[in-house]
């Protein structure tokens, strides 16, 4: 398989799984949901001060969501979000990043046209905000890895969430303490604006703009996933349980459920700082990866991972 064909198989498998993602709910998500709606439950019959039966009553309605949008095979949400496609490549794998950001821009399109999504992209941020009317482009982040291939992690980002993710330069001498405190505190600002129970990605370490590119890779992680280092597993446990007494609960509602998952990535940094970075989505972590490996007679293999 040349290039070129190689281009139009990942193009279309992107176009099969972009069209999935905005109907199909990952089946990680499902599985979080399912045990928040169960927590909430039982924290209702241990008459729990944060339960609320408006909270489980949320979760009812968004699994009734997922159902609905299944079968009527239509987005699980209006907000179809913007793409943001995570391309690790091989380190022995030679790529035009052009091409290939062209063949994956190509198959979102013609997913975009066919479910139909959103169109929820301008391409001036801050003047004329025209429309693109294509949900485009997509907003690409290249990197290195130990592979022999590519991966491409695509994740679809809603806005009523984004808006409600931030960032904070803490010092250098402030610890798991802070940390925590400082997440609790950004959804704490967020309350219910962020269509909660929430997912938490969390970018600590590099440039401010580095914990931010970190973040939003954390929520790639499926869920029940802890972090390898049980450091940063205990860290993120933290900041679930802190995030969690806040009460804001499902669709703001109140409840022991605010956050479903938090996944924390990090990096090296300087010494005078502590970039922190947050990405916080709602419930509807739509995510699907496509790999390209590259195989020891150097022929080429395209396997594709809807979440679901």
């Amino acid at each position: 398989m040349n290039e070129k064909s190689l281009l139009d198989v990942v193009s279309r498998r992107i176009t099969e799984l972009a069209k999935k993602a905005a109907i199909e709910v990952p089946s990680d998500v499902a599985r979080a949901l399912d045990d928040a709606l169960v927590r909430e439950e039982a924290a209702l019959e241990n008459h729990d001060p944060l339960a609320s039966s408006a909270g489980r009553d949320v979760l009812r309605a968004i699994k009734e969501n997922i159902d609905i949008a299944f079968s009527s095979r239509l987005p699980m949400c209006q907000d179809t979000g913007m793409f943001l496609v995570f391309c690790d490549v091989g380190r022995s794998m030679f790529l035009v990043s052009g091409d290939w950001e062209d063949a994956i821009n190509d198959g979102l399109k013609k997913a975009i046209e066919s479910v139909p999504y959103r169109r929820s992209v301008v391409s001036d941020p801050l003047f004329e905000r025209t429309n693109t009317q294509n949900n485009l482009p997509a907003v690409f982040h290249w990197a290195l890895s130990d592979g022999e291939g590519l991966r491409v992690s695509v994740l679809l980002k809603g806005f009523g969430s984004e808006n409600c993710s931030g960032v904070r330069m803490l010092r250098p001498t402030d610890g798991p303490k802070e940390v925590v405190s400082a997440v609790s505190d950004i959804m704490r600002t967020a309350g219910g604006k962020p269509c909660p129970p929430v997912f938490l990605g969390i970018g600590l370490g590099g440039t401010m703009d580095d914990a931010a590119r970190m973040s939003k890779r954390a929520l790639l992680r499926d869920y029940g996933t802890a972090h390898p280092d049980s450091r940063y597993a205990e860290l993120e446990s933290q900041v679930l349980a802190s995030v969690n007494r806040l009460g804001i609960g499902p669709g703001g509602l109140g409840g022991v459920g605010t956050a479903l998952s938090v996944a924390i990535e990090k990096g090296p940094t300087h010494i005078a700082g502590l970039p922190l970075a947050v990405s916080v989505n709602c419930w509807a972590d739509r995510k699907f990866r496509i790999d390209v490996i590259h195989r020891p007679d150097g022929s080429w293999k395209v396997e594709e991972i809807l979440y679901a």
